[in-house]
């Protein structure tokens, strides 16, 4: 290849590449009035044709003006778009570019059409030199951090408008949201390199790349939840001046925060502003538009506290994997002043303005959010903002000090004890009732279907006799995947029926249960492929791939749907309904509404073992994670709780103690409860609009006789 053919595909590469990443604000914009994108929601915003003018700007100001004898596409534009830079000339104040009316939305759009024909020429003329060549490439990542503010923006906007607009029909994001893992990943720490050090392109503040020393430490493998904000919020989070900075609580004081930015709670629960509009918070998703202040504050309260900038690069440079969402998501907050790393040198030239001179009373944040560009994305990236903001995609993860894990990634018992720690540290306590099922759980478990006052097990089990032969027609060949599979015993009931199947996929996360039962099942029907998977089944992201294509049948018998909060049942379905794909069917157990006699003599039986069962939770908890419950001072509970249509289950403290679990100490005064389950019990209008909420219809309701419990038919 002559040189001459070898800087025109270079220059092509380069072409391709700038009109792929300046095509996306535009793409963005056409959702968009004229209006939408003149406005200014506060001073931190710009208007997004503020936005769309400023970035090209950026490659006129800082490349194409350098050219012998250039004459600008209008001069006045350089005072209009600048933003910051002093070395470039006057500008138009952040706070009053909202007034700016003129020039017109059309007119920007030509103004960047003008510079996307004139970068394109200098491009195909090979003019870049190293320096030139350093900016355009700052310049593509400049327009990508503009996509991300233009996105931050317009929502702030919507936000301030009583008709709660929606931007777009779905938040543009670059990918979905990853299940989580559960638990935390203990680091050794030592000496350390983190910063950017190779040749790749970074901006100047990621560099050099250079050595710190860490304390050995641990990260939790998931971001923070809504779910686990709510918390914070219900025990009196933005009013325990104990938790926060001095500066956070003059904050919260002063703006009246008492939730994240854009949450409201309405009769039905917490809604909050998406680029969607407003919609239900979901429970299971990670918490956004926090502030540094409020992040701080979260982690003291849950007994962690923020990690450092190189805790966290160091965390996803080596156990990058294990950590649910470090990128697309959401920033993540660190304890880390934004200062320059030892040695900094900014870029030479204007763009020396660039980072360097807002190192001074902001914090840096890591990863990426769901808004962040394909591509724009690293390891090393230091994005930075003050800390009482919470308009851009922010939240975070935790860290502890290692000496309070001492658990490994990859055991079962990581999750266990976050999950339990997290419980019993809210108010009221709760533990999860998905730890119920270790080996002796699910044999106890067994042992409750059969006994005479429990009847949901019998009186599915005959339904599901009845209804099996009919649904099973709609079957054929399609692939059984049981959500919570347990010892797989009214599977054998389908199996039976739908003799067609083309294989079957048992999900649990006890994997010495689901080993026990898919084994049992393998041996029965030989000729049907079963895939067991280990997981929990509120945060799968995709079938085994060996899994064969086709129609799907989600099952999930044993009304397990009653252990679900009302949004974490909507949520599930909807998971399951994306799991399954297209065409898929959902066979769903549910009990129903009964007298309270029934029901409580169901849930306290005669013999004791429902509370064996209930109490096994301890036990598993002295076992696997070195805890020194008093068994005998606990006591089972079980409530029908009419208000909420639902039995529960608790464990109830005889007298005052303190629990140890590791390192951990929690406080019970007697009296309290550990709730442990709940069992929602359901109408058929229930079951519909449960199913509707979801995005599914149901095609079919069978109610067996007294005392009764239903099968529903799901079609996606």
């Amino acid at each position: 290849m002559n040189v001459h053919s070898r800087v025109t595909s270079v220059a092509q590469d380069d072409i391709e590449a700038f009109r792929r990443v300046r095509a996306a604000m535009p793409d963005l914009a056409r959702s968009l009035s004229a209006e939408d994108l003149a406005a200014q929601s506060m001073a931190d915003c710009s208007p997004g044709k503020w936005h769309l003018a400023h970035s090209s700007w950026f490659f006129e100001a800082m490349i194409l003006s350098g050219e012998p004898g250039y004459q600008p596409v209008d001069p006045i534009f350089q005072t209009l778009f600048n933003s910051y830079y002093e070395a470039l000339g006057e500008r138009v104040a952040r706070p009053e570019r909202g007034l700016m009316t003129r020039p017109s939305l059309d007119e920007v759009l030509a103004y960047r059409r003008e510079i996307d024909r004139r970068m394109v020429a200098w491009l195909e003329e090979g003019r870049a030199d190293e320096r030139t060549g350093y900016l355009f490439t700052l310049g593509l990542h400049h327009e990508q951090q503009h996509q991300e503010l233009f996105l931050m923006d317009i929502l702030n906007l919507m936000s301030r408008s009583p008709l709660n607009p929606a931007a777009w029909t779905e938040e543009p994001r670059a990918g979905k949201v990853e299940p989580m893992r559960g638990g935390r990943l203990r680091f050794d720490g030592g000496l350390v390199e983190i910063g950017h050090g190779d040749g790749a392109f970074a901006f100047d503040n990621e560099a050099p790349a250079h050595r710190v020393w860490l304390e050995p430490y641990a990260l939790s493998a998931d971001l923070v939840t809504n779910g686990e904000w709510i918390a914070f919020i219900e025990d009196g989070g933005y009013a325990r001046p104990e938790l926060w900075l001095s500066d956070g609580w003059a904050t919260v004081q002063a703006e009246g925060w008492d939730a994240p930015l854009y949450w409201r709670r309405e009769a039905d629960g917490w809604n909050a502003m998406t680029l969607a509009g407003r919609r239900p918070v979901d429970p299971t998703a990670p918490v956004r538009h926090l502030s540094l202040y409020e992040a701080d504050a979260f982690a003291r309260w849950a007994g962690g506290r923020l990690p450092t900038e190189a805790e966290w690069e160091h965390a996803v440079r080596s156990q990058g994997d294990a950590l649910s969402n470090a990128f697309g998501e959401v920033w993540q907050w660190t304890a880390s002043a934004y200062a320059p790393y030892p040695g900094f040198r900014p870029t030479e030239g204007t763009a020396s303005e660039y980072n360097g001179k807002f190192m001074a009373n902001q914090a840096v944040l890591r990863g990426s959010s769901f808004a962040t560009p394909e591509g724009h994305a690293r390891v090393t990236y230091r994005n930075f903002f003050y800390p009482h903001q919470r308009w851009p995609f922010t939240g975070l993860r935790l860290a502890f000090e290692a000496a309070e894990t001492t658990v490994t990634d990859g055991d079962e018992t990581v999750g266990f004890r976050s999950d339990l720690l997290a419980g019993l540290k809210a108010s009221p306590k709760n533990a999860s009732p998905k730890w119920f099922y270790d080996a002796e759980g699910s044999r106890l478990f067994e042992e409750i279907t059969r006994l005479p006052e429990y009847y949901p097990t019998r009186q599915e089990a005959a339904l599901l006799r009845e209804v099996a032969p009919d649904w099973a027609r709609r079957f054929g060949d399609a692939v059984l995947v049981e959500f919570g599979s347990g010892a797989s015993e009214k599977t054998r009931i389908v199996l039976d029926a739908a003799p067609d199947l083309a294989g079957y996929v048992p999900i649990d996360i006890s994997p010495a249960a689901l080993d026990a039962a898919a084994a049992r099942i393998d041996e029965a029907y030989p000729r049907l492929a079963v895939t067991p998977v280990v997981g929990d089944f509120l945060h799968l992201n995709a079938l085994p791939p060996e899994v064969a294509a086709g129609r799907r049948v989600g099952f999930f018998p044993g009304s397990t749907i009653g252990n679900l909060s009302p949004d974490e049942a909507v949520a599930f379905l909807k998971g399951a309904r994306e799991l399954l794909g297209e065409g898929a069917l959902f066979v769903l157990g549910v009990d129903l509404v009964k007298a309270p006699s029934v029901l409580i003599a169901a849930y306290d039986d005669a013999r004791g073992v429902t509370a064996a069962f209930n109490r096994n939770l301890l036990v598993r908890a002295n076992r696997e994670l070195g805890a020194d419950f008093d068994l005998g001072a606990f006591r089972h509970r079980a409530v029908w709780n009419a208000g909420a249509s639902r039995m529960e289950m608790h464990l109830e403290a005889g007298r005052d103690m303190t629990v140890r679990i590791g390192d951990e100490r929690i406080a019970f005064a007697r009296g309290e409860t550990i709730h442990t389950e709940n069992s929602r019990k359901f109408t058929e209008a229930s079951v519909r609009d449960l199913a509707a909420a979801a995005g599914w219809r149901v095609a079919d309701f069978r109610s067996g006789p007294a005392p009764s419990v239903a099968l529903a038919l799901l079609e996606a």
